[in-house]
């Protein structure tokens, strides 16, 4: 069998199964969160929110509405240098992202059961 043959059997074999992966999992609410960065970020949007005091003064001193969490939550992007992976009993976590030209630095304290966002950061 010559290479163009082959070559031929296994295009044709990696269609078929891309066709069937498009067609079993096209409906589905699948996600490809292999990624460090990614994995804490969905853990982070999967839990409930808490939201301190501190951080409901900077909304609402910048006039910004609190639904930029969950934005900045899917566009960002966690800073693991200012980071906090080893801290018990919940790990800290800085999230920043960019929302309205202002780079904002989110501080989470990522528990089991619960997210607190306890103080937002302006980055410039």
């Amino acid at each position: 069998m010559k290479f163009i043959q082959r070559l031929g059997y296994y295009l044709s074999g990696f269609v078929v199964g891309i066709i069937m992966l498009m067609f079993f999992l096209g409906g589905k609410k699948t996600s490809c969160d292999w990624g460090l960065d990614a994995r804490v970020l969905k853990n982070i949007r999967n839990k409930e929110r808490i939201v301190k005091e501190e951080a409901l003064h900077f909304f609402n001193e910048r006039k910004i509405d609190t639904s930029a969490i969950s934005f900045l939550l899917k566009t960002g992007d966690v800073n693991f240098k200012e980071s906090n992976v080893e801290a018990k009993p919940c790990k800290i976590y800085q999230v920043e992202g960019d929302l309205d030209n202002q780079k904002l630095g989110l501080i989470f304290e990522n528990c089991d059961s619960t997210a607190i966002l306890k103080r937002v950061l302006d980055l410039k």
